[in-house]
């Protein structure tokens, strides 16, 4: 612009004759200069060409882009008192073309998918089609390819429990398979509206609110306290699930990384602030890939000490723990949860202690979604701020019914978690009898490590294409490189006969690709407690008495109780 500038104060018309107050009036006003211009024939077809004129990158090698030096050519056959002949413009004086190169996006494209097939860490997705009435049973791209699936997190197989689908069938004929909406506009309704009473009674919490997924729900809740709290410190567990991660970084407010479970480490992080300063400690009960399990009291005692509130992810714990399914939070008071059912707990328990929970509907319950509970001021304050929830479409309508019947029907029975629980015990002591490295843990993962990216794919592959077997391969990010594993999953499902099937593949798997078992990580020195000198004894959350429960040993109040709207749901006038 600045050659085209010099060049009109001396040979333009309306430039020569216009003062230079005159021209800063026009150039102060939004868009006068400009439309003058466009009326000079020579100027507009110098401003058309600068607009039309785009440098596009050609397909090439990666990182060898280049651009196209084709420039747009305008003539003007106007004749008025502004045209210029070509004799009077100055040779190569005006450059509309760029020298700039486009990014070459494609380029760097392929070197970061080059960098993940270099490291092992390039994913392949197999095409498992999951059998309602086989299961744990599923069939590859042919239907008649069926292999047993080891790793899903549908661990109680309510996916295709007979009450939650005739209940999503029901309610998909007459209400339509969408919400038709975001709550605020079109998707509120009376199943969100029972959703939510439902989560909040199974938590014993005031209120709920219901996301479409828990990564959305751990991210909505987790930024907006740091972009609301000033000077808020946000505490974070390093084996934090990336949702919460994902959460602390769109917060922007401080973070802390306490070491896994630590209680010293996180105590002394907390002393670094006074009391005065709003603080939050975010940690997950069972950690998924290792399968440890949260000192979750602990970490409340800390909490109450230093004036910090308490974020618990429980995703991998609801359905799972506790007499009703309602977590590892429950299942710290298990027997005063067992006998007071549905009613409150007099004393208090770890459950009320934490300010809020967050956990899904797609994995024990079997259906899709997220939510997070605490006390009806604090949701109140998700419903109305947090934009993950505002501007999504809430879920369909039979989804929702479909989670409401699993967590009754959850809440009512103990049959299928301690069912699971028994049938991962089997495949863990039997592998560990054998040698297989199962990574200690007192949950219901069974977590088997490989130790690097390669031989972890190599496993998974042969236990599907030999064995008819599916277990994931697990690499980075999901876990630190050198810590691959294949992660299992039993479920009701997976009997002492199938479980046998397992067993005897992991073994051949393990000599034929030669694999490290206890003994030689032990020679090692121990990785991830697997053959680790002087570990501690694992003990199971779930108790051998605690397993000879029966249904009959609940209280009667959980038996298709009427649970009453919450407020919260559908907004409150006051508190």
């Amino acid at each position: 612009m600045e050659s085209i500038t010099k060049f009109s104060m001396t040979v333009c018309p309306f430039v020569k004759s216009s003062s230079v107050q005159s021209l800063r009036q026009l150039s102060s006003t939004s868009g006068g200069l400009a439309s003058q211009a466009r009326q000079c024939p020579f100027m507009a077809a110098a401003l058309q060409a600068k607009e039309q004129s785009r440098n596009y990158s050609r397909a090439s090698n990666p990182l060898n882009a280049t651009a196209s030096s084709n420039s747009t050519t305008v003539k003007s056959s106007n004749s008025t008192p502004y045209s210029f002949q070509s004799n009077q413009i100055p040779a190569n004086q005006l450059n509309l073309s760029s020298n700039e190169t486009v990014f070459d996006y494609n380029g760097y494209l392929e070197s970061e998918m080059e960098k993940k097939r270099v490291d092992k860490s390039y994913r392949f997705f197999n095409n498992i089609n999951r059998l309602a009435h086989e299961f744990p049973k599923a069939h590859r791209t042919n239907e008649s390819d069926k292999v047993t699936v080891w790793c899903s997190n549908d661990y109680l197989g309510m996916g295709k429990h007979s009450k939650t689908i005739e209940e999503m069938k029901k309610v998909l004929d007459t209400y339509g398979s969408g919400a038709g909406g975001t709550r605020n506009i079109a998707g509120h309704n009376r199943h969100a509206i029972k959703l939510e009473s439902e989560i909040a009674a199974l938590h014993k919490h005031e209120a709920a609110l219901v996301f479409s997924s828990c990564f959305v729900a751990n991210d909505a809740v987790l930024s907006m306290f740091g972009q609301k709290l000033k000077d808020l410190v946000i505490f974070s567990d390093e084996l934090n699930h990336a949702s919460m991660i994902q959460g602390i970084r769109n917060s922007r407010a401080k973070k802390e990384i306490f070491k896994h479970n630590n209680l010293q480490d996180l105590e002394a992080r907390l002393a670094k602030y006074p009391k005065s300063i709003p603080k939050l400690i975010a940690f997950e009960s069972v950690y998924s890939m290792c399968g440890s399990i949260s000192p979750i009291e602990a970490i409340c005692d800390l909490a109450d000490k230093y004036g910090a509130l308490t974020f618990l992810d429980e995703v991998h714990a609801v359905g799972m723990y506790g007499p009703h399914g309602a977590g590892v939070a429950e299942h710290l008071n298990f027997d005063a949860q067992l006998k007071s059912g549905m009613n409150k707990v007099n004393t208090e328990t770890v459950m009320n202690r934490i300010d809020m929970v967050t956990g899904t509907l797609g994995k024990a319950f079997g259906t899709v979604g997220g939510y997070v509970t605490g006390k009806a001021k604090l949701i109140d304050w998700f419903r109305s701020y947090a934009p993950g929830f505002i501007f999504t479409t809430t879920l369909p309508p039979a989804i929702m019914a479909g989670s409401s019947t699993s967590i009754r029907y959850q809440r009512s029975t103990l049959n299928d978690r301690i069912s699971q629980q028994k049938n991962t015990r089997y495949v863990k002591n039997n592998l560990n009898d054998i040698g297989i490295p199962v990574i200690p843990n007192p949950s219901h993962i069974v977590p088997v490590l490989v130790g690097n990216a390669a031989d972890a794919k190599r496993a998974s592959d042969l236990l599907l294409d030999k064995h008819n077997i599916y277990v994931q391969a697990i690499n980075f990010p999901t876990v630190p490189i050198g810590e691959e594993r294949l992660r299992i999953t039993p479920t009701p499902g997976h009997g002492p006969q199938i479980s046998n099937q397992l067993i005897g593949a992991l073994d051949s798997v393990f000599n034929e690709l030669n694999l490290n078992r206890i003994n030689d990580w032990k020679a090692q020195g121990g990785l991830c407690g697997v053959g680790s000198e002087n570990a501690s004894k694992i003990e199971h959350i779930w108790t051998d008495e605690q397993l000879n429960l029966t249904d009959a040993d609940l209280n009667p109040n959980v038996f298709e109780p009427t649970v009453a709207p919450i407020g919260v749901s559908s907004g409150v006038s006051a508190y």
